[in-house]
């Protein structure tokens, strides 16, 4: 069993980095779970990301040290650190981006109790939409973890909707994301907004914003998403 007292020691190793626990769970049975540091199946999992942009200045440092010409930095920092974390404390490191696919999203609603927002982002009660979840732990032993409560959805209670109302060419709607349709905005010659200080529709959320991303941090996002 992971003791309270363990989680709090990776907490504070994923600290020094910027990072955070988003939470966790003990598989069922019943699942046939991913598999842990020895290949035998995991019985828990913790996921890791970040609220806000905390990471931004610990990843930074990171990159002046790499070639310019590196591939996916942040993905390549997060499972730089996160395995790290995974290695000191006997844990398998998994990514988002990793092959085939886990279900981190499904993971991160079980995890915190999140239900997703109008643009897929998961909507947090503290952090809104600026948040994200950079890797998880896997262990092949369960976690001691305070019952789980549902969180507040706050997006029930926005009547407005304006993070459906910002975008020049509609990418969000309730037939889901026109992701040709904004990727040939961003990179056009009308897209520099959304190229230098991120999404309009995710600026727009009146929910989180002290942990809004700066402007840079959006851009890179931006940058990354359009392949520019």
């Amino acid at each position: 069993m992971i003791a309270r007292r363990r989680a709090d020691e990776i907490a504070a190793a994923l600290s020094a980095d910027g990072l955070i626990l988003r939470g966790g769970f003990n598989f069922a049975t019943s699942e046939t779970p991913p598999h842990g540091p020895s290949a035998a199946p995991a019985k828990s999992v913790l996921l890791v990301g970040q609220a806000g942009a905390a990471p931004w200045p610990h990843f930074l440092r990171w990159r002046d040290r790499q070639p310019q010409t590196i591939a996916n930095p942040l993905d390549t920092w997060s499972r730089e650190v996160i395995g790290a974390v995974a290695e000191k404390f006997g844990a398998r490191a998994v990514s988002p981006s990793d092959r085939p696919y886990l279900p981190f999203q499904q993971w991160a609603m079980r995890a915190e109790g999140l239900r997703p927002s109008p643009l897929g982002i998961l909507m947090h009660p503290q952090y809104g939409l600026w948040h994200a979840y950079r890797g998880a732990l896997l262990f092949e032993d369960e976690i001691a973890l305070p019952e789980r409560r549902e969180a507040i959805h706050l997006c029930d209670a926005c009547v407005a909707k304006p993070c459906l109302k910002s975008c020049p060419v509609d990418a969000y709607s309730a037939d889901g994301f026109a992701h040709q349709a904004c990727l040939a905005h961003v990179r056009g010659s009308k897209g520099e907004p959304c190229r230098g200080g991120g999404c309009l529709d995710r600026n727009a959320c009146p929910y989180g914003t002290a942990h809004r991303y700066p402007p840079e941090v959006q851009a890179f996002h931006m940058t990354a998403f359009a392949g520019l």
